[in-house]
């Protein structure tokens, strides 16, 4: 009698815990969101997914790239590897949210190999669901640098309120705030800059009533004030050298004019560039006559991988003052650097003959491998951001003919600042094809025969967020970690003024 009261007991708590958990499924699966189903219709079309990651190439450690499509209430994701279902991922509200952990596991599957995807979906157009034309994502072997900074700024012209230096890790979603201008929202920052990919090293500008160059360097946090030393110029555009001693700057005098009428509002021009040498270990600023005349315009320092060359572009003004003109065309030019003696060598290169070539050159980065020089082409002028037709150029180093990197660019609106990975085979750059307004962040693949591939835009956990955050992704920079900024460095640049 005993016996039977206690299986009774028993099976009465079991079906109370299977109640429960019934109970949970319900409100963690909604509208049976977790229930795989086959669509009643095939269709020959490609689904319209946003962001497009539709025969991309991906480092295998980047984040899950969620993807949406528009009008959609439910979404079904299979990803199959070597023709077997690897991960299955049920969506709603029109939303694929891949799990990181089985992700992270799929890629390192997948590494040299392609992903098919399969998508299907459910709306009041498809109430029985429609499955399209499966499409491939391509996993490289080539690993990509866990993190990348950039400036996050609304766009415009003056005025500014909230902007700051972010990082994020591209092997999740996790972004954090390297420094912003929260306590002194009259400071600019910008033209931030690492020494050979650390994150143990880094320098920006604040512009402002108490501002400078903020140097982090060896452990050591300082602010310089280049107006007071040396040829007391402002510095501008940045390269620290691989070495980690010295920094090449550009010192600009930058002006910019509105347009009447057409598409493109602003034109950012200089009327003064001329080319630095600042010495970490001395405090020096060194500089070469060569490149402090009025009538030469030097910007965009960039150096080689080995320190041995600083690539720039130039401007040879036709007439003093200078004034700007739509026929402001930069030519890129390299010339040697000795580091033991702090001196350029006598011969400076001609890469890129803008008169003869036509258009203008700026930006020039060179491969983490000395291989190639990436730059940024406009039609003219050295601020190609507010340049629709500004597209990614490439030169092949070893042969100095022009590779063809046209699948990195979009035909309608600019391509711009760029960076290359550590180990040369991923660009990281600043477009404005979503919506020609705000800059987003797309990553590209250069496979081991030179041969570019389709770029893809930064993954988001919410893929609306791309839509939704109304701030302009500048100057991305690949770092090797995350940087940790001591507290103290906003108060180097802080005032109440």
């Amino acid at each position: 009698m005993l016996i039977h009261i206690g299986l009774i007991l028993i099976e009465n708590e079991m079906k109370r815990i299977l109640i429960i958990l019934m109970a949970v499924i319900q409100l963690l699966c909604p509208a049976g969101c977790c229930r795989w189903d086959e669509a009643a219709v095939r269709s020959d079309e490609s689904p319209v997914i946003f962001p497009d990651y539709k025969d991309v190439t991906v480092p295998y450690n980047i984040a899950p790239l969620n993807f949406m499509i528009e009008g959609a209430d439910r979404l079904q994701a299979r990803f199959i590897l070597d023709g077997k279902s690897s991960l299955d991922v049920i969506g709603k509200d029109g939303i694929v949210d891949i799990p990181e952990k089985e992700w992270t596991g799929l890629l390192e599957q997948a590494k040299g190999a392609k992903l098919t995807v399969e998508v299907s979906m459910w709306n009041d157009e498809h109430p029985d669901g429609v499955a399209f034309k499966p499409f491939e994502v391509n996993v490289s072997g080539n690993k990509i640098d866990a993190w990348v900074a950039y400036r996050l700024i609304e766009p415009g012209y003056e005025g500014w309120r909230q902007l700051g230096l972010y990082q994020r890790n591209l092997e999740s979603f996790e972004e954090t705030a390297i420094v912003t201008n929260k306590d002194a929202t009259t400071t600019c920052l910008n033209c931030h800059h690492f020494p050979a990919y650390s994150s143990e090293s880094m320098m920006f500008h604040a512009r402002g009533a108490n501002g400078g160059t903020i140097l982090y360097h060896n452990g050591e946090l300082s602010k310089i004030d280049f107006k007071s030393i040396g040829p007391k110029k402002n510095t501008t555009y940045p390269a620290w050298h691989p070495e980690g001693r010295f920094i090449a700057f550009s010192a600009n005098t930058t002006h910019q004019v509105f347009y009447g009428e057409g598409r493109q509002p602003v034109e950012v021009f200089d009327t003064a560039s001329d080319l630095l040498l600042y010495d970490i270990g001395t405090g020096e600023v060194l500089t070469d006559p060569r490149f402090l005349t009025e009538q030469a315009l030097e910007t965009f320092p960039a150096w080689s991988p080995d320190g041995r060359y600083l690539y720039f572009s130039s401007y040879q003004a036709p007439q003093l003052p200078v004034y700007f003109s739509d026929s402001m065309n930069y030519d890129l030019l390299r010339v040697s650097f000795d580091s033991s003696s702090r001196t350029f060598g006598e011969k400076i290169d001609t890469l890129y003959n803008a008169e003869v070539q036509g258009g203008s050159a700026s930006h020039p980065r060179v491969s983490a491998d000395g291989r190639y020089l990436l730059y940024t082409w406009s039609q003219y002028g050295t601020f190609p951001v507010w340049h629709r037709e500004a597209d990614l150029q490439m030169i092949d180093l070893e042969t100095m003919a022009p590779v063809d990197v046209s699948v990195w660019n979009d035909a309608e609106e600019a391509d711009s600042y760029h960076s290359w990975s550590s180990d040369g085979r991923w660009v990281v750059y600043g477009s404005r094809r979503l919506d020609g307004r705000f800059t987003r962040l797309f990553i590209a693949h250069l496979d081991g025969s030179g041969v570019p591939c389709k770029p893809f835009l930064l993954p988001q956990k919410d893929p609306r967020h791309n839509a939704w955050r109304f701030k302009s992704f500048n100057v991305p920079e690949f770092i090797d970690g995350k940087v940790e900024l001591p507290k103290e460095a906003g108060n180097l640049f802080y005032s109440e003024e």
